[in-house]
C-alpha cells in the first residue's frame, strides 16, 4: 500500500496542478489555478512522497458557507480512499475556520461517493450563464 500524505494549503506547481487534473479528467485543459487558489478558504493536496496525486478546494461566502470544488484524484490512486480521505481533511479545515456549512454540487454517479464522505443530498439550481 502506498502511504499518502495530505497537506493543508500546500506549495503547488501550475506542471503539478495540470499534470494530476490531466490523468483525472478527460479533456482537461492547461489552466492556471493561481486566481482559483487565491481564493480558497483552503485547500488540501494529497501526496506520493513528492508528486501530487489529489486535490481538493474549498471556497466559501466570506460567512458561514464553503463550498467543496475539484475533488480531483489520479486515475492510478483512484478507488484507495484517497478522494474520501481528502473531503474529510477539507471538512476538518473549514470546520476550524468558522465554517458552518459545507456545500458540493455532484453529478448522480458521484452520489455513493459524497454520501461515503457524510453528505447529504438536498435540492439544487443550477443555471449555466455561458455556453
Amino acid at each position: 500500500m502506498v502511504d499518502i500524505t495530505y497537506h493543508l494549503n500546500p506549495t503547488v506547481t501550475h506542471a503539478d496542478m495540470n499534470t494530476l487534473f490531466a490523468a483525472a479528467w478527460e479533456g482537461h485543459t492547461d489552466t492556471d489555478f493561481t486566481p482559483v487558489l487565491s481564493r480558497s478558504l483552503a485547500y488540501i493536496g494529497a501526496y506520493d512522497g513528492a508528486v501530487l496525486v489529489g486535490f481538493v478546494n474549498v471556497a466559501w461566502d466570506g460567512g458561514v458557507h464553503a463550498f467543496l470544488l475539484d475533488t480531483t484524484v489520479h486515475s492510478a490512486y483512484q478507488r484507495r480512499g484517497i478522494g474520501v480521505r481528502l473531503v474529510q481533511e477539507a471538512a476538518a479545515a473549514a470546520k476550524a475556520r468558522g465554517i458552518d456549512w459545507l456545500h458540493v454540487d455532484y453529478e448522480p454517479h458521484l452520489d455513493t461517493f459524497y454520501r461515503q464522505c457524510g453528505f447529504e443530498p438536498t435540492l439544487a439550481g443550477l443555471m449555466k450563464l455561458n455556453g
